[in-house]
């Protein structure tokens, strides 16, 4: 193994979260009068935290979203979680196959830990993530694509950003990685190649991944 760390992406790495969280962050946007197409919530919001959301339409459009968005936009989340969500393909056989070789391994998503527990726990990845293996843009100051989050993770787990690899799915995750010192795997079986340029290496399916770590 040429790293001594994998650092996950949350949400379309682990879960197969991203059509469920954008199809509903769009509706609600559009809802409180800021029309927002599926499509355009995945380009501007994948991988990123919710204060991006805030950010991004106050500078547009001058106006504050509501204090309750977030708690509102979770609450309709984890409903839409507890019917439909399902992990990405392939993701409990490379568990499977770090946990068994000894490979160290992490979690490290722009989503709140509530987020990250209620999908791990609908999708049963909770058996492979005790706390000490989940770390959350709430743990530090700036999310994504700031290197505070990966570095954080990094630090607490013990190892230094140059040996750790991160798996990621969003734009934002491998500039984040990038930022960090780390070699980052850009996963694209929901993002274009073409968006996780800066990436180390690209890959499409998920069990692929442990050879490629050798």
């Amino acid at each position: 193994m040429r790293y001594d760390l994998v650092i996950f992406d949350n949400d379309g790495v682990l879960v197969d979260s991203e059509p469920i969280s954008n199809r509903l962050l769009a509706a609600y946007l559009t809802e409180l009068g800021h029309p927002t197409s599926y499509e355009e919530s995945i380009r501007d919001y994948m991988g990123s935290a919710m204060h991006r959301v805030h950010d991004l339409v106050h500078e547009r459009t001058g106006q504050r979203l509501p204090e309750d968005f977030d708690d509102v936009f979770h609450g309709r989340v984890f409903a839409a979680f507890e019917r439909e969500l399902r992990p990405v393909a392939g993701v409990v056989q490379v568990l499977e196959k770090l946990a068994a070789d000894g490979v160290p391994y992490c979690v490290a998503s722009s989503g709140s830990h509530e987020r990250i527990r209620v999908g791990h726990r609908t999708t049963g990845l909770d058996q492979w993530f005790d706390e000490g293996r989940v770390f959350s843009s709430q743990d530090v100051g700036r999310g994504k694509p700031a290197p505070d989050l990966f570095l954080h993770a990094a630090e607490r787990m013990g190892v230094p950003p140059r040996r750790c690899v991160v798996v990621e799915d969003s734009p934002l995750g491998v500039q984040a990685a990038n930022a960090a010192g780390m070699d980052v795997y850009g996963f694209t079986a929901m993002t274009p190649a073409a968006r996780l340029t800066g990436a180390t290496r690209l890959f499409s399916d998920l069990g692929d991944l442990p050879d490629l770590l050798v």
